[in-house]
């Protein structure tokens, strides 16, 4: 089986350079045939540290998404926590504690529109919840 370039010419070389001898013993290549052949060049190092940091803190818009997501869903369980502790009676402290690290997760933007609206609403019904635990 042949591979063909782009253009339909050959990539690789016709042929073999060895010298052929008359007998059939061993024979050693051509040492300029040898000095011919490409050596593959090593691998390109980055300029520096920082562009390397850089890189890493790309991040990808889905991912940023699903972590809003998360965070946003997260929100709302503790919401949903501290009303059923209101209803039942068992005000719990640390439920407040909870609303507080989860208003602070839900300022970052998710870069959807949509989505940060949604996000938005829930941030003000913690702070309006943890407007009223602050009275008890």
């Amino acid at each position: 089986m042949r591979i063909y370039g782009p253009n339909g010419t050959t990539l690789g070389s016709t042929g073999s350079s060895t010298k052929r001898s008359s007998s059939t013993g061993f024979a050693l290549p051509d040492i300029a045939a040898a000095a011919e052949t490409r050596s593959a060049a090593p691998p390109k190092a980055a300029g520096s540290i920082d562009a390397l940091l850089a890189l890493q803190g790309v991040e990808d818009p889905t991912e940023r998404r699903k972590r809003s997501v998360q965070r946003g869903r997260g929100a709302l369980d503790v919401l949903d926590d501290l009303k059923l502790g209101l209803l039942s009676g068992n005000f719990d402290a640390s439920t407040v504690n909870r609303l507080r690290a989860a208003a602070a997760n839900l300022k970052s933007s998710s870069g959807d529109p949509g989505l940060d609206a949604v996000l938005s609403e829930i941030e003000l019904r913690v702070e309006v919840e943890l407007a009223k635990a602050g009275q008890f």
